[in-house]
């Protein structure tokens, strides 16, 4: 499984349960077209965490680097509807960092190939 991390901020003025609701329904008309394979929408609880990571932690989940370019291909599109959900998303937010994780050791990982 990878994990497609995003933080971020709210823009001014945004209410958390506008960002809310509007990345549910972008992650789960993804995750009903496929192009993901679940999906988590934290924020960071009693101040904790680090001060250079915005309040907001999105996690996509995909199987493979294939569905998560195939969820890319669809939303570059920019065509309705995906466009209307990502715009709805996109348009609350600032400040915002993107990484990319996998679960260790994956499937392809070879044993007694370890480097030091």
């Amino acid at each position: 499984m990878d994990y497609y991390h995003i933080w971020c901020g709210l823009k001014a003025g945004v209410r958390d349960t506008d960002f809310s609701d509007a990345a549910h329904g972008y992650f789960a008309h993804l995750k009903s077209e496929g192009l993901i394979a679940g999906y988590r929408i934290t924020r960071r609880k009693l101040g904790l965490g680090p001060s250079h990571l915005p309040e907001w932690h999105l996690i996509i989940e995909t199987e493979g680097l294939g569905q998560l370019d195939d969820a890319f291909s669809k939303v570059s599109s920019r065509s309705d509807p995906v466009e209307g959900f990502h715009h709805a998303v996109n348009s609350l937010v600032d400040e915002i960092f993107f990484a990319l994780y996998r679960d260790f050791p994956d499937p392809g990982r070879q044993r007694g190939e370890e480097r030091f």
